[in-house]
């Protein structure tokens, strides 16, 4: 008798590494997403490739280093030696979101460098966790005598004034100035691992959307579906991508589950109105 073994498909992995909060392997989960872009990737590979960075960074720590001198020694290993940076040439390149290509081209967005520094930091065992900043990811790392917040990009130490600042037009274009002001600490709060997966795919979802590739957006759409599965609005979103496209029998479904689902929504009208014509023209 033959035993036949199906290779899941790159969402059916992705599903799986994603179904628990209980040792969510973030890198992983990161180094997957360029599945759908590079249909012959070797995400054990990619993983391989971080370990050996990894293990050559240790190489370099003494064994009684403390925590400040570990966090020394990422940074110059990451940013001067690696010479990690941000793309500031090509910032919309879907590319800046796949470690796999980051791993070669050295270059990427805040929040998929944080991914790696991370990896490299917490291997240290360093008390290293990403922050969902708005506009632009960072890092915290805990250390005995207080707190670092990081730049991903060039891995420069940001004090309360920076990050003040950095917060300003994000607080005046939300119109949180005044007495509507909300504490800087809770702009720091570290963001757990599917939250960095959401916005890495979120980053993917504007691109593709602002592009008008919809094949692409359909496949981010379906990647957040998994991760967030109650995330109302993103069924939204693919439908109109699928109508987009051109699938009017997956557009209704996902607009159908929209409308059964997010009560409270404001475009209920626009939606339904649209469903109401996309039934109407294969009728």
């Amino acid at each position: 008798m033959t035993l036949s073994l199906a290779v899941p498909t790159p969402l059916e992995y992705f599903a799986s590494l994603v179904q628990s909060d209980t040792d969510f392997p973030l890198l992983e989960a990161a180094v997957s997403l360029a599945q759908d872009e590079y249909a012959d990737l070797d995400v054990q590979e990619v993983l391989g490739e971080v370990d050996q960075l990894l293990a050559r960074l240790k190489r370099r720590i003494a064994a009684d280093a403390t925590p400040l001198q570990k966090l020394r020694a990422v940074n110059q290993f990451f940013y001067r030696d690696l010479s990690f940076a941000g793309n500031v040439n090509h910032y919309y390149d879907p590319d800046n979101s796949y470690v796999s290509v980051i791993l070669r081209t050295r270059r990427a967005i805040p929040i998929s460098l944080a991914v790696l520094w991370l990896e490299l930091a917490q291997g240290l065992g360093l008390a290293a966790r990403g922050v969902g900043f708005p506009g632009h990811f960072m890092l915290k790392v805990n250390l005995p005598n207080g707190q670092v917040v990081i730049d991903p990009l060039d891995g420069q130490s940001l004090s309360r004034e920076d990050l003040a600042e950095r917060l300003d037009p994000y607080r005046r274009r939300s119109g949180l100035m005044d007495e509507f002001e909300v504490p800087l600490g809770l702009y720091l709060q570290v963001s757990p691992p599917r939250d960095i997966i959401s916005r890495m795919l979120r980053n993917l979802k504007e691109i593709h959307t602002t592009q008008e590739d919809w094949l692409r957006l359909i496949a981010a759409q379906d990647r957040l579906i998994v991760l967030l599965p109650q995330a109302w609005a993103e069924y939204r979103d693919r439908g109109l991508a699928h109508a987009e496209a051109g699938h009017v029998g997956h557009a209704l479904e996902d607009l159908d589950t929209y409308l059964a689902n997010a009560s409270d929504c404001v475009d209920r009208q626009a939606i339904s109105q649209r469903v109401a014509e996309m039934r109407r023209a294969i009728s």
